[in-house]
Parts: structure tokens; C-alpha cells; sequence
């Protein structure tokens, strides 16, 4: 009987994900697409979870606008976590930037 070897990372369904950014594959090959999901549900799960803790908060103590509160914060913190796993920034798949960075060769500025 003929052993089949197993590859890690190459059967049928199977993607590589980089470890410090969740959803975006390592091939960038719908990067963009996983990465933009991943905002949204650090956004939309913010959100829900802030206001369903302002609404309980709301609801112990009376009160109608920390469910709000609770939203905004929810929504703050999503966008933060979004950016802190490098979600929302720009890549250059190359690694080179489009502009020119630092000073020109002959000390003076790039301006013409």
C-alpha cells in the first residue's frame, strides 16, 4: 500500500494566514477582501458588546445614555484593535514606497 505524504499548508482547503495579522492570507491573494472583513467585525463586535454592557449598565442603574456611551466606545475600540494588528494601513506588496523618502543626495529638499 502506497503511503501519501501530507504537506502542511498545501491540501485542498487549507490557507496560510500570517500569525500578527488574522484573515489575511500569506499569498495576498484576497488579502485586501479577508482584511476588510476583519475591520468590519472588530467594528460590528464592538459595538455589540460595548451597548449590550451600557444597556445592562442602563437597565441597573437607571440611566439611558451609556448604551451610547457603551456604542461609541465599542466602535473607538474596534478601530483600534483593527489597527493595531496592522489592518487598516496601506501595504506595498514590493516593500518600496511610491515616494521618495528622506533627504535628496545633494542635502537640499525635493522641492523644485
Amino acid at each position: 500500500m502506497p503511503e501519501s505524504k501530507h504537506t502542511p499548508g498545501k491540501g485542498a482547503g487549507s490557507s496560510k494566514t500570517t500569525a500578527s495579522t488574522p484573515g489575511v492570507s500569506a499569498e495576498n491573494s484576497d488579502g485586501g477582501y479577508n482584511a476588510g472583513m476583519a475591520v468590519f467585525s472588530y467594528i460590528i463586535g464592538g459595538i455589540i458588546v460595548w451597548s449590550l454592557i451600557g444597556w445592562g449598565l442602563d437597565y441597573l442603574w437607571g440611566t439611558r445614555w451609556i448604551v451610547l456611551a457603551g456604542a461609541l466606545l465599542g466602535a473607538v475600540g474596534g478601530f483600534y484593535l483593527s489597527h493595531m494588528h496592522g489592518l487598516t494601513s496601506s501595504r506595498n506588496t514590493s516593500g518600496k514606497s511610491d515616494a521618495g523618502s528622506g533627504p535628496s543626495a545633494d542635502g537640499n529638499t525635493n522641492a523644485k
